[in-house]
């Protein structure tokens, strides 16, 4: 008898702990702002990286509905890459077609001096820092190469 009276303790006890831990009210609005966007923060200047994974998954998660809002940030050493290849260039001309939002930060843009040539493929070349940290303060699933 005291075996059962200490696992139903356990049990309850366990129970409390989980019940304390878990949200007590999950908003339909904030589940929506947490799993429909994604904002890829595009930084490595190596062309694997970016035709194997960073464009090709951030292309896909818009083009199959994975995510509603898709947005890639070109900043650092990838703005380079992309202003330098032409084969990048038509990747990110497609996904603009189909909807990825496509945003590159100016400082990096203009320390390396291809800011105009992100212009010219259609991308919204600014201050960076603060639409970062507000996707991330506001829900977005953030993913990084």
């Amino acid at each position: 008898m005291k075996r059962f009276k200490l696992t139903s303790i356990y049990l309850f006890v366990l129970t409390c702990m989980l019940m304390i831990t878990l949200p007590l009210e999950v908003k339909a609005q904030d589940m929506e702002t947490k799993t429909d966007k994604l904002a890829v923060l595009w930084t490595s200047g190596d062309i694997d990286v970016a035709e194997k994974s960073c464009l090709m998954y951030t292309h896909a998660a818009k083009r199959n509905g994975w995510f509603d809002e898709v947005v890639l940030i070109v900043w650092g050493s990838s703005s380079r890459l992309l202003a330098e290849n032409e084969v990048l260039q038509e990747k990110v001309k497609a996904m603009i077609k189909d909807g990825v939002i496509l945003e590159a930060c100016i400082a990096c843009s203009n320390m390396l001096g291809v800011t105009e040539e992100l212009k010219a493929l259609g991308i919204d070349v600014k201050g960076m820092g603060v639409p970062l940290t507000n996707y991330m303060k506001s829900g977005y699933h953030v993913l990084s190469y």
